[in-house]
């Protein structure tokens, strides 16, 4: 009796052990620059006294893991990422109606997309939609920068661009929805076909073709334009441009996922990142953005939407599971499969 009395008391204490080794962590899957999401690590952790469990992964790669553990989630928050695949977490309900306290500090763009989603995501900033090319490489092969996305499809350039696949890639997958929503969608399927005979290769993930354009692998990558001082700064001969006919941007997100297990620190971590100082985090880690929080110091390096012509970019209709599945499975069938 006395042994089984014994038994159950060092069981409750295990119990309340693993209990609050469990309040006191956060599982997170950040979806932003490595180092960002190694110093938004950190900096919380120290912060908070909260032990952050992070990976990095891509938006596609993030959310197709958070989809499959919907009934199980293993993951608290999604950190990064570009908006449209958040916007399809909301619509799937695998992430969960949150207003911080701080969404109000926001800029409109910011708050619309929350709305948006019915408070299931919110942006953490905006990045425009662009081209990166290296001017050493372009230079040695006498062609001119690009300037237009009409540019993009002369034959001078077959074989020296490269953009990551939207399948796995939230930047590509922004691409194809702006030219669509730019171009209409027979004229974008069409200049798709186009640009597909120039494409040297497509990437995993949106920043891969970034670095190879900095490498001297390609000459020109379909990026965010935010990325491209980072490289520069690194030594690597990269210019950047925005469409002069119009380009889309992303608002990268972030999401509390539906049935997280250590809701209260995902909350706090949420707020968080909505916060002047956490944002400032984006420029430590060379991504020069536009931070949603307009109290957060803007870096000089960071677009100047003055000078970029964006279009009106529809957020819910793009975000959403049938547009999403429509324009890939197009992609995949119209244009990846097609001989170069």
């Amino acid at each position: 009796m006395k042994r089984g009395l014994v038994f159950s008391a060092v069981l409750a204490i295990v119990g309340m052990g693993t209990a609050q080794a469990q309040e006191n962590q956060l599982n997170v899957i950040c979806s932003a620059a490595a180092d960002w999401c190694n110093m938004a690590q950190a900096a919380f952790s120290k912060s908070s006294g909260v032990k952050v469990n992070m990976v990095q992964k891509s938006t596609g790669e993030a959310l197709a893991q958070i989809m499959a553990e919907r009934s199980n989630p293993k993951t608290d928050v999604w950190f990064g990422g570009t908006g449209d695949p958040h916007i399809l977490a909301a619509e799937q309900e695998v992430t969960m109606e949150y207003k911080s306290p701080l969404l109000t500090q926001l800029y409109p763009w910011a708050q619309r997309q929350a709305a948006q989603s019915h408070y299931h995501t919110v942006a953490l900033y905006m990045g425009p939609l662009g081209f990166a090319y290296n001017t050493e490489l372009l230079a040695k092969k006498k062609l001119a920068p690009p300037k237009t996305w009409a540019d993009l499809i002369k034959p001078e350039y077959k074989g020296e661009i490269q953009m990551a696949n939207p399948t796995s890639s939230g930047t590509a997958y922004t691409a194809i929805a702006t030219l669509v929503q730019l171009m209409g969608p027979d004229k974008a399927w069409d200049y798709l076909g186009k640009l597909h005979k120039n494409i040297s290769t497509y990437q995993r993930s949106g920043l891969g073709p970034l670095k190879a354009a900095a490498r001297g692998e390609a000459a020109i990558a379909i990026c965010f334009v935010h990325d491209v001082p980072g490289e520069r700064q690194q030594g690597f001969p990269l210019e950047s441009v925005t469409p002069a006919d119009g380009t889309g941007a992303e608002l990268a997100s972030i999401s509390i996922v539906k049935g997280a297990k250590n809701l209260e620190n995902a909350k706090k971590f949420y707020d968080w990142t909505l916060s002047p100082q956490a944002q400032q985090f984006g420029y430590a880690a060379k991504v020069y953005t536009i931070p949603s929080n307009p109290a957060t110091p803007l870096d000089a390096k960071a677009p100047d939407l003055k000078k970029i012509k964006l279009i009106d970019y529809d957020y819910a209709k793009y975000g959403s599971a049938a547009e999403r599945r429509r324009l890939i499975v197009n992609w995949e069938r119209n244009v990846f499969s097609q001989p170069q």
